[in-house]
């Protein structure tokens, strides 16, 4: 086919890898779109849940699904020789640590880690900071959050003392043996402890899925636009000899 000069003439292999090409681009494209949906429908109800009143953590097991970004209530004893520091956390661009210290809920053989707050290195790292803890029986207020707390893990061992580099829950019940819920609480309640407890609101993440979407879509017309290149040609013009 000759159209303005031009000859567009593909091959039929290279039509077939096109459009196949270009399809799975597209529904990869799609796909990222409504996982960024889905992600955004999921914020809004968090943030609903967030804005109702704090319910208490129970004294039973809970399932973590059912406490995510919900404002609640601990109520129990601080348990300071099971306190840990979490390396590599900054604020305001400043190292420092999370200190984690688990409360054993009252009327209940459980317990749940309580993220205290930040606080600096210091000069001498290996001078740990060392904060009061209020004794007796005491009610925190919080966001439950995940658990996990990952940050890159140089090697297999993430503990070294009081110091980790990661903190999961179940490493951390095997080095206690502290029966715990599936939860980590962000403290709110200001114990003139020193500690900065100035969380961060989690976010949906539907930001990267959109990136991805609009990666996939781009692929789809790199792949046309290679195509048209690859086939569409000048024509040749016949001399008057060949006429």
């Amino acid at each position: 086919m000759i159209v303005s000069g031009f000859r567009f003439k593909p091959k039929l292999w290279t039509i077939i890898v096109t459009i196949a090409f270009t399809i799975m681009f597209v529904e990869l494209g799609k796909w990222q779109l409504s996982r960024a949906e889905e992600k955004n429908t999921q914020y809004e109800q968090i943030t609903l849940l967030s804005k109702e009143p704090a319910v208490t953590l129970p004294s039973s097991l809970i399932k973590f699904e059912d406490f995510q970004y919900r404002e609640i209530e601990v109520r129990g004893v601080f348990q300071p020789k099971y306190t840990i520091y979490v390396d590599n956390k900054t604020y305001k661009g400043n190292a420092g640590y999370h200190v984690l210290t688990p409360i054993k809920i009252s009327n209940s053989s459980l317990s749940v880690i309580i993220n205290r707050g930040w606080v600096a290195t210091g000069t001498d790292r290996a001078v740990l900071p060392e904060f009061p803890v209020v004794n007796g029986e005491i009610v925190i207020k919080g966001l439950a959050v995940s658990p996990e707390l990952r940050m890159l893990e140089l090697s297999e061992h993430i503990t070294t003392g009081l110091v980790w580099d990661n903190f999961d829950l179940q490493r951390y019940h095997e080095t206690t043996g502290l029966d715990l819920q599936p939860v980590m609480v962000l403290q709110k309640d200001e114990l003139d402890d020193g500690l900065i407890r100035d969380w961060e609101r989690p976010n949906s993440g539907a930001d990267r899925n959109l990136g991805y979407a609009f990666q996939w879509f781009s692929l789809a017309i790199t792949a046309i636009v290679i195509f048209l290149v690859l086939n569409v040609k000048r024509a040749n013009k016949r001399t008057d000899s060949e006429k």
